[in-house]
Formats: C-alpha cells, structure tokens, sequence
C-alpha cells in the first residue's frame, strides 16, 4: 500500500491512473478505522481497479467546542487494517496542505443542512460538502463510499453531486454494528462501561418504530415510540429523533418513496447517532 501525504502527489497520481484507464474507489474517512470503513474499502475493492482511501480530520466540520483536539487518531493502526482490507493508497494530508488559503467563499447546503445533526451543529455540513468537494477533485474518483449510518451526510452528498454534476457515483453502504446491535462508530471507545451497556437500546428504539411504520404506516406513532423509547435509557439524554423523507429531508408525504428514522443521542460528552432507511413501498401507505 502507498501513502501519500501531499494533495499535489494524490492529484498527480490520480491523473495518472485515469490516463492508464484505472477506475478509481474512494473511501473518505477521518480515520480510526473501524468494521463500519473496512466494509466501505471492501465495496470499493470490489468494484474498482484502485481503491484510495482517505485518512483526515477535517476542522472545517467542527464546530467550537467539539472534539476535534481529541478525536481518536492513531494512523499506524489505521495503515495496517486499510492494508488488510485491500487499500492501494493511503492519502493522509495535513490540515495546512488541504486548506493552505482561504478566499473567503462558502459552500452553503441548503435547508437539508437545517435538520437532524445540522440543527445543532451550524456550519458543520459546510465543512462536510468543503472537503469532500476538494476530495473528488484530488483523487478524481469513478465512485465514492459513503455509510448509511451517517445518513444526512450521504443525502447531503448524493444531493450536491446530483446536482452539481459532480462526474462521481456515491454508493451507499449499510451500517455495519457490533453484535448487540450498537451502530460501529469511532466515538464508541469513549463510552464508560455502563454507558456502553445502554447503548444499544439507540438501535431497538429505531427498530421498534421501524416496525411500527412497516405495519400501519403511522408517522406520528412510531416517531413518539422511538422517542418514548430513547428517553428511558439510563444515563443518555435525547438530542432529537425524527422520521422524514429521504434523501430531501422534508416531512414525509404519502408521496414520498423512501422515509428516514433518525436519532442522536448523548452519553455525557460523547454522542451518537443511529438511522433505519425505510422504502415505503415497502411498508403502509404514508398517509397518516
């Protein structure tokens, strides 16, 4: 496997391999690899001659007070499991190389950035669409893969690309969770023991309501479920939980052909976000 640390290498590089006619897979991560990126780089194994996945904790996605001094980072460990999971190029660059000048334009993303996370995090899908945007242009990739657990960025990103002509495929990739059921993230080694034992009611929450929906179709009385649901576990306090269409975010119509039960939740400093992906065509009539 390669590493690369400089954007003009990986810009170089790419333009490269797609003179040599190589298809290209990236895997944007901030690192601290889990079974939930493996999964993402093992897609783009499958489908593409070059898998590069990059390693970078974007500041322009946090907001102050957030953790981004401490967000886990431990770029050796990370280096071995890309490896192992197939990865070609490891682009880790630093934060003064990816964002050198700053001009002063923005990337605005609109009222699906209002909602959900973005409610209480102003300016963070900003970050999100700004690094991703200079992401495509470094590494000029034929798809890119993107978790459904973090299913707002991935209807941001799906939107942006769509309709800014973005010539990139975004594949979707399920959540992949620990056995009891807990969404794989990288904030989940913060958690003290007990905390770590409440955690998987975030997702029978979901599933509960989920089934719910499925049955009847009955907007209001899952959303309340899963919210009764999540106030109750010991030692986590509700940030929101919601059901809207997707990927426009917008409250659920009977037209609507795929909706989204979302959730965060907070433990203490650390907090969590889980979803299940709903079509409707699948469940009852959205009507209600």
């Amino acid at each position: 496997m390669r590493h690369i640390e400089t954007v003009d290498e990986m810009t170089r590089l790419a333009a490269q391999l797609r003179g040599q006619g190589k298809s290209i897979g990236l895997v944007p991560t901030m690192g601290y690899l889990h079974e939930g990126h493996l999964a993402l780089a093992e897609a783009a194994r499958g489908e593409n001659d070059v898998v590069i996945m990059s390693i970078f904790v974007n500041p322009a996605q946090f907001g102050p007070g957030e953790d981004f001094e401490t967000y886990p980072r431990d770029l050796e460990r990370d280096a071995a499991l890309a490896e192992e999971a197939g990865v070609d190029i490891l682009f880790h660059p630093e934060p003064a190389d990816m964002y050198p000048t700053d001009g002063g334009i923005r990337i605005l993303p609109g009222p699906q950035a209002d909602v959900l996370c973005g409610a209480s995090r102003p300016g963070h899908f900003d970050g999100v669409l700004k690094v991703i945007t200079k992401l495509f242009h470094i590494a000029s990739p034929d798809r890119a893969y993107f978790g459904e657990k973090d299913a707002q960025q991935l209807a941001l990103i799906e939107t942006f690309v769509r309709d800014f002509n973005f010539p990139v495929e975004i594949r979707r990739i399920p959540t992949v969770r620990e056995e009891d059921g807990l969404a794989k993230s990288s904030r989940n080694v913060c958690l003290d023991a007990e905390e770590r034992k409440a955690a998987p009611a975030i997702r029978q929450a979901l599933a509960e309501g989920e089934q719910i929906f499925r049955k009847n179709g009955e907007r209001e009385r899952a959303l309340q479920e899963v919210r009764r649901r999540l106030g109750e576990i010991p030692g986590a306090a509700l940030d929101y939980a919601e059901l809207l269409e997707y990927p426009s975010l917008q409250p659920a119509t009977k037209e609507s052909r795929e909706v989204i039960i979302a959730a965060a939740v907070r433990f203490g400093s650390v907090r969590l976000i889980d979803n299940v992906l709903i079509p409707v065509k699948e469940a009852a009539a959205c009507s209600k």
